[in-house]
């Protein structure tokens, strides 16, 4: 089971900044939460993948990933942790744009056209990235079934998930940080 609350701390401790910032999606923002500050740390890593995993066990997919750059130290994280478990779990990832070279591929990794799988991301905003990844991802030929996120910012990406029908969850909101979403 992961620690929600160790992972929390962790994120205000090393991810949550506040002050006048311009996310992805163009919107201003009174703070900025910086994921791989907490992917890319051994504590981190660990208490993404462990909750990761316990949001999966009852439908574990066939393999998780997302877009790169964000999503690759979670998806890391995921399938490592599973490998703790002894959980078959397979990583991909999604280029932003197509390979120039080899294969000309935008997904990566051991995934084959018609596996189930869930996309991960660190901070959700309006969901974009995201649907970038789904979209790219089942023109390869996987049957996305799920998004799960580290943090939902709470600014529509979960109803633009819920409208295009994918079912999403997230293993923290702003409001675990005392932040109202805008309204």
């Amino acid at each position: 089971m992961y620690d929600k609350q160790a992972l929390k701390a962790l994120v205000r401790e090393k991810a949550l900044k506040f002050g006048e910032f311009t996310l992805v999606s163009g919107k201003k923002a009174s703070y900025y939460l910086d994921g791989k500050q907490v992917t890319l740390d051994a504590v981190g890593s660990r208490l993404v993948g462990e909750g990761i995993l316990d949001l999966l066990a009852d439908e574990m997919p066939a393999a998780v990933g997302g877009r790169s750059i964000g999503a690759d130290p979670i998806t890391a994280a995921v399938v490592t942790m599973a490998g703790v478990r002894e959980i078959p779990l397979k990583g991909f990832m999604v280029r932003k744009q197509a390979k120039e070279h080899g294969t000309g591929k935008y997904i990566e990794g051991p995934v084959a056209p018609g596996e189930h799988v869930a996309i991960v991301e660190d901070v959700v905003t309006t969901g974009g990235s995201s649907l970038e990844a789904i979209q790219r991802a089942e023109s390869f030929g996987l049957k996305v079934r799920r998004v799960i996120a580290i943090i939902d910012r709470m600014e529509g990406g979960a109803e633009a998930f819920e409208a295009a029908g994918y079912p999403f969850t997230s293993l923290l909101t702003i409001r675990d940080f005392g932040i109202e979403p805008p309204e």
